[in-house]
């Protein structure tokens, strides 16, 4: 018998009923280091005191307001990441998914009413994920996502990783835009060198074609700058954003140039919650700690704590592992053990980490971790892969 949730995930057996930073405790009272924040979601960890305060005084005005009115928090956060960012102006989803959706209908709404509509091709790459609805799958291509889930959207081409060779002649008259995500999440944490993306900016820049970058895992603060392309000094012409922006509420959105966003007026998207009252306060405030420039200093030094400390691991447990790799605090532990035997260690050892693809492990933590966090992270990574390589 299907059981009442669809049983579309493998799930741990482990109930939270709590969190404060970086810990989660359990119904049966276990403590637990959490090295995953939901997949890069928390970013301000659990509970946050600036979190809890902006969406308990919003809960007591207006929890949600049809996108047929104006919405001061919505145009405020917009405001503010406007200023922030590349970004001219905003849409804002309650996903990723939801954002990975309009930034191809916005590219593709580009070339159209730029008298172009044959220009609909999307390049993208190996070990992609830009969500699961049907854009997102198609565009990702592999068939892990898109087994079983036919006809596919067509207008995608995908490529293998970092082959320069294969992007530049794929580049056609029908090529609409290149989507990438800086940092690879669930495809193992591999960056896209700064010197690669300044390459795909010069790309795009030559052909005339637009560059939608996806920073929905790796963005608002996770590598030590508000968004990872900054470290290259590029600017895309349209960005998918969603986890961190919201620290924990169902926030997303797609930011843009005027330019890339000029085939899109009134009528040509719309949604029912994105960019309500609730979670707009809540990501406003999120960006405002965020985006300070102390904080973000600070997140860096943590991260060259905490690289420091997982690269001495990896030396002593050659066995479990092969290497380190990531930028800030998305950092991914390159397994030569099978990867879920690892986080399933960890679990013993009260300890919460992210499995990818590659066979890698996510380290993901609140950018609000301590150095005494981060000290016990690698005590108990330490017990998991010892008994990793000394199975019961």
């Amino acid at each position: 018998m299907i059981p009442a949730l669809l049983p579309t995930y493998s799930r741990a057996p482990l109930t939270f009923e709590r969190g404060e930073g970086a810990w989660l405790t359990t119904t049966d009272g276990r403590r637990f280091l959490d090295l995953g924040a939901g997949i890069a979601v928390n970013a301000l960890g659990h509970a946050h005191p600036a979190l809890v305060e902006a969406l308990t005084v919003q809960a007591h005005k207006v929890w949600h307001l049809s996108n047929l009115y104006d919405i001061p928090e919505q145009q405020a956060l917009a405001e503010a990441l406007v200023e922030k960012t590349f970004a001219d102006t905003c849409f804002f989803t309650n996903s990723g998914t939801e954002a990975c959706e309009l930034a191809v209908k916005m590219a593709r709404k580009y070339w159209h009413d730029k008298g172009a509509p044959e220009r609909v091709e999307i390049i993208t790459f190996s070990g992609a994920f830009h969500g699961r609805s049907s854009a997102g799958i198609a565009a990702a291509g592999s068939e892990k996502m898109t087994k079983g889930f036919g006809p596919l959207l067509p207008g995608f081409v995908h490529l293998p990783f970092g082959d320069h060779d294969a992007l530049e002649s794929a580049i056609t008259d029908k090529t609409a835009a290149i989507l990438i995500e800086p940092i690879q999440g669930e495809g193992g944490i591999k960056p896209v060198p700064d010197h690669c993306l300044k390459g795909l900016r010069d790309l795009c820049d030559t052909h005339g074609i637009l560059l939608i970058l996806d920073e929905v895992q790796c963005g608002v603060g996770r590598t030590g700058r508000l968004f990872a392309h900054e470290w290259a000094g590029i600017t895309p012409d349209i960005m998918m954003i969603a986890k961190g922006i919201g620290g924990g509420f169902p926030l997303g959105g797609v930011l843009a140039t005027e330019e890339a966003a000029s085939g899109m007026t009134a009528g040509t998207h719309g949604s029912t919650y994105g960019g309500n009252p609730l979670g707009c306060a809540v990501g406003k405030a999120v960006l405002d700690i965020v985006s300070d420039p102390d904080f973000l200093s600070d997140v860096n030094r943590k991260a060259g704590l905490l690289r420091q400390k997982l690269e001495g691991l990896v030396a002593a447990h050659p066995e479990v592992f092969t290497g380190v790799r990531g930028s800030g605090l998305m950092l991914g532990l390159v397994c030569k053990a099978p990867n879920t035997s690892l986080v399933s260690a960890g679990y013993d050892a009260d300890l919460l980490t992210v499995p990818a693809a590659d066979n890698t492990v996510r380290i993901l933590p609140p950018l609000t971790l301590t150095d005494k966090d981060i000290a016990e992270a690698v005590i108990r990574l330490d017990q998991a892969a010892s008994a990793v390589m000394t199975p019961a």
